[in-house]
């Protein structure tokens, strides 16, 4: 049994079974609805000639024999209508029920005509809608627990404040500041994710050198991630080889990917630990590869692509950390990726976490 199991879910049987629906589909009485309205045709009037046969060899007046040929043909047809038009009303009560946000209904699908197909697109149809409006539905509460947090911890700090329970001194505004920070960070990350998806952003390439332009980049992130992370222990490093190197890319949105990758590194890295943003060329002419490796603890294998997902996160040990972030630096910093036709994903790394993205640049670019 187990073999006759592994043959059927082989590869090639698979192929031969559909070739040969497809060699036998024509001569398939069901093939079409046109084709089951031909058989009603044929068998209404097989039926009334077989019968009139009959009359001319029996006894039986041709007034009977009309009316039973009748009646034959009227009992085909309301059979055939009814197997036409169930499908059709299924649909007709599941489609009332999706208006109505029911997305779990399904139509079920046991012919193989055009009524057949279009019960399989209808499906998929449900199928593509219920994930919609579960992703819409998760979109609404992750953003209502993601603004909740700073809001409530900026709130605290400025009653406790007007209660007089604590002074507006420089350390309380500066926690009331990295909170309005945080917000503000969320705020335009839902911003950019949105345009992003939306396709609002249009790229705008051109050719630059990478060396000075990444070391622009991670000198404006090593301020901003002073300010919002108090992460003076960790050092960034730049390897770029060659130094002379060449890429063709939208610098804005490439400007977005490396500092949201930059900024989750620095995030889980150790205590005086290092993030290296290394630059090689791609296989094209203006093409580009950039791995950013931490020394933090890594991402399962499972959770690889997760991360990469809206407010999807990472644990450690089945465990969130609490400086997790919002959830949508890597989600960002696909579609810019996306959007320049590149790859992005994370790599094999002996120790902690290595994102490499590829982009593949314009041969016809002038240096």
């Amino acid at each position: 049994m187990t073999r006759v199991a592994d043959l059927v879910r082989h590869p090639l049987w698979r192929r031969g079974r559909h070739l040969l629906w497809r060699i036998l589909r024509p001569f398939d009485p069901m093939r079409s609805v046109k084709a089951a309205l031909g058989w009603l045709v044929i068998i209404s009037v097989g039926i009334t000639t077989l019968l009139i046969l009959m009359a001319y060899r029996s006894d039986i007046e041709l007034q009977v024999i009309a009316m039973i040929a009748i009646i034959a043909s009227l009992l085909v047809t309301q059979f055939v209508a009814h197997s036409l038009a169930t499908p059709v009303l299924e649909m007709t009560s599941a489609a009332r029920a999706m208006a109505r946000g029911d997305y779990d209904r399904r139509v079920h699908v046991a012919r193989r005509d055009e009524l057949g197909d279009l019960g399989h697109a209808f499906n998929r149809m449900a199928a593509d809608l219920q994930a919609a409006d579960r992703q819409r539905r998760e979109l609404i509460a992750n953003v209502s627990h993601e603004l909740r947090t700073p809001i409530a911890g900026l709130r605290a700090v400025l009653e406790n404040v007007v209660d007089g329970v604590s002074d507006a001194d420089p350390d309380t505004m500066a926690t009331a500041l990295r909170q309005t920070e945080r917000l503000g960070r969320l705020v335009a990350q839902l911003l950019d994710l949105s345009r992003l998806e939306d396709g609002v952003v249009p790229l705008q390439p051109r050719g630059f050198q990478v060396e000075p332009y990444l070391a622009a980049v991670l000198n404006d992130a090593t301020v901003a991630l002073k300010r919002g992370h108090a992460r003076t222990d960790v050092k960034l490093r730049l390897d770029v080889v060659p130094g002379g190197l060449r890429a063709h890319a939208d610098p804005e949105r490439l400007d977005q990917v490396v500092t949201n990758l930059v900024d989750n590194a620095v995030k889980h890295s150790p205590r005086n630990g290092q993030v290296t943003v290394r630059a090689r060329p791609g296989q094209a002419y203006g093409g580009l590869v950039i791995e950013v490796q931490d020394e933090g603890p890594g991402i399962p294998p499972e959770q690889r692509e997760l991360v990469f997902e809206r407010f999807g996160r990472g644990t450690i040990d089945g465990v969130t950390p609490r400086d997790g972030g919002t959830g949508l630096g890597l989600a960002i910093a696909r579609w810019a990726v996306d959007l320049h036709g590149g790859t992005i994903g994370v790599a094999e790394s002996r120790r902690g976490c290595r994102i490499r993205l590829t982009l593949p640049g314009n041969a016809k670019a002038n240096n």
